[in-house]
């Protein structure tokens, strides 16, 4: 799979510029893991980001910058940075643009649609930066439970990194 890859312009209130875009990345990094989160309340998305915070020296080592996104406004993803002082990039993206750009998940038609708490599930994209920005590697959450571990995001990374 390589799909060319949206850029976008989200607030960051973590490490790195801010805003922080896809193009500002690809200037140091050789890959982009986007973590797109459901919500500011999910306690999964939040073990998720520390996990990976807790682990982040192996994404460095592979030239890969994380990103975490989560569809809330940047009053709402400080609280995170506040409370998990994450090593990578924490933004805002509260009108869910890019998550829809990357066709993050969201369930119960309509009703799903309407509230990103009821509808929207976690989805890890891989884009390769190195030429022009492609998504090379997705996995799509089926709950708010179903997400990739480190390792396999690590894997996915190596995979793409030996195509």
């Amino acid at each position: 799979m390589s799909i060319e890859a949206t850029d976008f312009s989200l607030p960051n209130v973590g490490p790195g510029p801010d805003p922080l875009s896809l193009s500002a990345l690809s200037a140091d990094h050789d890959f982009a893991l986007l973590l797109f989160q459901r919500d500011h309340y999910c306690t999964n998305c939040r073990q998720q980001v520390q996990t990976v915070a807790g682990r982040y020296e192996a994404f460095a080592e592979r030239d890969t910058a994380v990103v975490s996104i989560v569809p809330e406004p940047p009053e709402k993803v400080r609280q995170w940075q506040a409370s998990y002082d994450l090593p990578y990039p924490l933004v805002a993206d509260p009108e869910a643009t890019a998550g829809d750009a990357y066709d993050q998940p969201v369930r119960f038609g309509f009703l799903g649609e309407w509230s990103d708490f009821l509808g929207r599930m976690p989805e890890a994209v891989l884009v390769d930066l190195r030429e022009s920005p492609a998504v090379v590697w997705d996995y799509r959450s089926k709950s708010t439970f179903d997400r990739p571990s480190v390792d396999d995001l690590l894997s996915a990374i190596d995979d793409a990194r030996g195509a």
